[in-house]
Formats: structure tokens, C-alpha cells, sequence
């Protein structure tokens, strides 16, 4: 979550001690989303990379980005 300020609210028990977090929605979905990239990178860390010249040559070669 790049950047993003989290709002939470803490519910307490009787004797103050924090039980659980309350966010708005909106907050609570963008970390799932969050979470989820990030087990995606997880899962492909051991996959080799390709040079970005690479990846611009095959864009350019598929016509996703001029010439």
C-alpha cells in the first residue's frame, strides 16, 4: 500500500487492552489487493527476468508501442 494513510479504529476490552481493528472498506480492500501482489511475487521469485530491452523490442515487435 504505497503511500496510503490506514484509518483504523481499535475495539477494546473492559480493561482497555485492543481486541480486534476496525478499517473502512475501501482500506480493507486495497490491502487483500496488497496481500494478494504480494503473494504473486512470492510465488514467481525464483523465475529468471528479462532484459527491458527485451520486453520493449517484443512490445514494439507486437505493435504495443511504436516504432
Amino acid at each position: 500500500m504505497a503511500a496510503t494513510t490506514l484509518h483504523p479504529q481499535y475495539l477494546t476490552d473492559a480493561k482497555g487492552r485492543q481486541k480486534a481493528v476496525l478499517l473502512p472498506i475501501e482500506e480493507y480492500r486495497r490491502l487483500l489487493e496488497d496481500l494478494a501482489d504480494l503473494a504473486v511475487v512470492a510465488e514467481r521469485v525464483s523465475e529468471g527476468t528479462v532484459p527491458h530491452s527485451k520486453v520493449v523490442a517484443e512490445l514494439r515487435a507486437d505493435g504495443y508501442l511504436p516504432r
